[in-house]
């Protein structure tokens, strides 16, 4: 996706800006003004004596092929910030274009969770964003508490490559819809197994990479970059952390842009059913538009049902045996190809004719081109570039552990129930919902029942006194259904949202100008988004 850093799949674990200019910026040194309506008001989670050290830190920026980079130290533990214990996080910068007209900084999240920040903006992040924008802002990114380079980071794993499983791993061993009382010992085994070894690895930090503390770091971050109010635009996952931060900092906020929003009112069982449904849904757009949007001939069916039929072929076929792969003594099981049809429905006009060319190969009875598709790949006949540029005598990244922070980051989120039965009694509502999609989101999530939670639990977003915040919603987004951007952008005190009509994941920097110059307006000058406003 154009959000650089490319996105897994979900399942595979898985604001009129009436007066906001003049909201007087807050300080680290005094706390919420007085209300006036008799209740107490809050008070800055910022005010601490021993944050200071933390506040009033500055970064050291040095060179980094094209762009500055920095390191960030904030507190392991907000709760006791003087332990001593700490993470020290990634951060980079893309310097504006016109430095007479800068504005300030622009902070942005690509997603995940477990998106590398830094990494994103090494890799083409910036393009993202107008020229307009990046005209009047520095770009600037961070690796997230856990995640990427930053210092410790997550793991959960055995270090075996992304989709590489181990050599005695049996095929299909682990249904999608396990119904009997065998398959579903061998789910929860497995989901036990995935739990402790993330407790193993990482056990020390579970508890301390949430959104709320990765949301009070961006509040170190504002500070560090000098900025009195923080600009902000946050994707998919960026929307969580957007929420989190506009609740707890809500006077520091300038503006804010979440696109492909997450709905925080949802618990665990309704946010699985609503992103299972969302992929679902986007399959069928793909069945009901891939003529018009990847071409004749290239589609793995003449009419939607045909493409429909071949889709729920495959799942028959490999629940059975999985597809042979060229070079490899594994094949494709059901589960890779959910994988690789839940990849390709974030970008359709880069991935459609991709996974058209895969899903008819594997009619064929070839699974290369999918297993390539689930594992993230390019397709093979693809010359692989990404449009990133590799800096001369700049070391390679940090190891990829989005999968890792995936898991940890939403566990810590949101409470999930500690009892396997719960799981079990959403498994047939889930399918009746979404299928696959849907008993595959419920799977994923039991990983969470043996890990740490956070204190988080689901509500509607208290954000009194943040200034309009713009939602951005896909109609047809697989990974953040747009029902969801309604929901936030209704939760949010004089919330705008901007509908995008299209398929795939995210608007801004993919959907072309109408989307990009009402984003755009807001950030730079924070003209507000009427009612209503729709784009196509």
């Amino acid at each position: 996706m154009k959000r650089v850093v490319r996105p897994r799949p979900a399942l595979a674990l898985t604001l009129a800006v009436l007066g906001a200019t003049t909201l007087s910026a807050c300080t680290t040194a005094a706390p919420s003004a007085a209300r006036t309506d008799g209740r107490a008001a809050a008070v800055d989670p910022a005010t601490r004596p021993e944050l200071r050290s933390f506040y009033t830190q500055k970064l050291k920026w040095t060179a980094c092929g094209e762009f500055r980079c920095a390191r960030l130290t904030v507190p392991m533990d907000y709760g006791d910030p003087a332990n001593g214990r700490t993470f020290v996080l990634p951060v980079a910068k893309a310097a504006t274009a016109d430095p007479a007209r800068r504005i300030g900084s622009l902070v942005f999240n690509p997603g995940g969770p477990g998106g590398s920040g830094v990494g994103s903006l090494k890799e083409g992040a910036a393009e993202s964003f107008s020229a307009k924008v990046r005209e009047r802002f520095d770009i600037v990114s961070f690796d997230p508490r856990g995640v990427g380079a930053s210092t410790p980071a997550l793991t959960c794993d055995d270090g075996k490559e992304d989709g590489e499983p181990a050599a005695d791993a049996p095929r299909n061993e682990h249904p999608l819809n396990p119904r009997t009382d065998a398959d579903r010992e061998g789910a929860l085994a497995l989901a036990r197994s995935a739990a402790a070894e993330c407790v193993e690895r990482s056990g020390a930090i579970l508890r301390h990479v949430g959104t709320r503390d990765a949301a009070r770091d961006m509040d170190v971050l504002r500070a560090a970059l000098d900025e009195p109010r923080l600009t902000y635009l946050g994707w998919s996952y960026g929307t969580s952390l957007g929420t989190s931060y506009a609740e707890q900092f809500p006077r520091r906020v300038r503006a804010s842009v979440l696109d492909g929003a997450i709905d925080p009112s949802l618990d665990w069982r309704a946010r699985a059913r609503s992103q299972a449904v969302g992929f679902q849904r986007a399959v069928d757009d793909y069945a009901t538009y891939c003529a018009d949007v990847v071409g004749d001939g290239v589609c793995p069916g003449a009419t939607p049902d045909e493409i429909r039929t071949v889709i729920d072929g495959l799942f028959a076929r490999t629940a059975r045996e999985p597809l042979p792969v060229d070079g490899s003594e594994f094949g494709v099981d059901e589960r890779a190809l959910l994988d690789a049809l839940s990849m390709a429905m974030y970008t359709p006009e880069q991935q459609w004719k991709g996974l058209s060319e895969a899903l008819t190969a594997a009619a064929g009875g070839d699974g290369t081109k999918l297993a390539a598709l689930a594992d993230g790949d390019e397709a093979p006949e693809d010359d692989g570039d990404s449009g990133a540029e590799e800096v001369p005598g700049e070391e390679s990244g940090p190891a990829d552990n989005e999968d890792a922070a995936l898991l940890a980051v939403n566990c810590a989120d949101t409470p999930h129930p500690r009892d396997a039965q719960p799981y079990w009694d959403a498994l047939a509502p889930a399918d009746k919902a979404a299928g696959p999609y849907g008993t595959t989101s419920v799977l994923d999530a039991m990983t969470c029942k043996d890990l740490p939670a956070g204190a988080g639990k689901p509500h509607r977003v208290r954000a009194e006194g943040v200034p309009p915040v713009l939602v951005v919603g896909t109609t047809g987004d697989p990974a953040t259904p747009y029902e969801e951007s309604e929901s936030l952008a209704a939760q949010f005190p004089g919330g705008m949202l901007l509908t995008y009509e299209g398929v795939g994941h995210t608007a801004y920097g993919r959907s072309g100008a109408c989307v990009t110059d009402a984003v755009d307006a807001y950030l730079v000058t924070l003209k507000p988004v009427r009612p209503g406003t729709t784009c196509q």
